[in-house]
């Protein structure tokens, strides 16, 4: 077993984490499903925003198989690692715009979310200004806020934001990714740093166990949703089911920009 130490090391670190977020979250989950689902069936929206690598959460949201329209997903590309590492649209330049004063003020004005909407904002750190700003404006609006984080990383790390405000110190409900600060997991003799991440393992199974509870709180409101279905269940059913979301979706939207802009 020892040429599988460290791949093993690593796997139960994981479980660890998810072992946490299950003794310990559970109840946060379920307000915020609470919350979430109000939103879909009354017609709204659950808005989604993140940058960096925490943008695979909000992917992971919608669209997605086993997923679900009511879900907007806010993802800026010049945000995000889907574009070159080096040289023009490199990641020195995501990394730098991500803590501009005011980059957020501009998404979020952009988006136009409307009272009865839900917000979830995702971040590990919950500390730049880009996370930190659109949550305030969000939280202006007087609508739910949620915020998934690294609690123990965002409440020891400083605010880069002018307000001296954390994404922790904004949100109404804030669910914990139990994700250790730094996010590498794994010390390797003969390496100064640390590696393998945890922070997308963990938002992952959070986003995912917050989207059933908001699917069983929807059944509860009498508001069954249509599923992204995988074609492995058969590819005219996938089809249908799919085209039923994009149109769900697309009907949401329209609905959203049609109403006055509250930001």
């Amino acid at each position: 077993m020892e040429e599988y130490k460290f791949s093993n090391e690593y796997l139960l670190s994981i479980q660890q984490i998810i072992e946490k977020i299950r003794l310990t979250q559970l109840p946060a989950i379920n307000q915020a499903a609470i919350k979430c689902a109000n939103s879909i069936a009354n017609g709204g929206l659950v808005h989604l925003f993140a940058s960096g690598h925490s943008r695979a959460m909000v992917e992971e949201m919608f669209p997605r198989y086993g997923s679900f329209p009511g879900f907007n997903p806010i993802v800026e590309l010049s945000l995000t690692f889907h574009s070159q590492v080096v040289g023009p649209n490199g990641q020195s330049q995501a990394m730098f715009l991500e803590n501009i004063q005011d980059f957020g003020k501009v998404i979020l004005k952009n988006v136009n979310i409307s009272l009865g909407d839900s917000v979830i904002v995702i971040s590990n750190s919950g500390i730049t200004p880009v996370i930190v700003e659109f949550a305030l404006g969000a939280k202006a609006l007087g609508i739910p806020l949620i915020a998934i984080t690294s609690v123990e990383q965002c409440r020891f790390s400083p605010s880069k934001h002018n307000s001296g405000k954390k994404l922790i110190d904004i949100a109404d409900i804030v669910l914990d990714t139990c994700n250790p600060p730094g996010d590498a997991l794994i010390s390797i003799d003969g390496i100064e740093d640390k590696v393998g991440p945890g922070s997308t393992v963990a938002g992952s199974a959070m986003i995912n166990a917050l989207k059933c509870a908001i699917a069983k709180e929807l059944v509860s409101l009498g508001y069954i949703p249509t599923i992204f279905v995988n074609a492995y269940f058969g590819e005219d059913r996938s089809r249908e089911k799919k085209q039923q979301c994009w149109d769900e979706f697309r009907s949401r939207l329209a609905n959203l920009y049609q109403k006055k802009n509250h930001y």
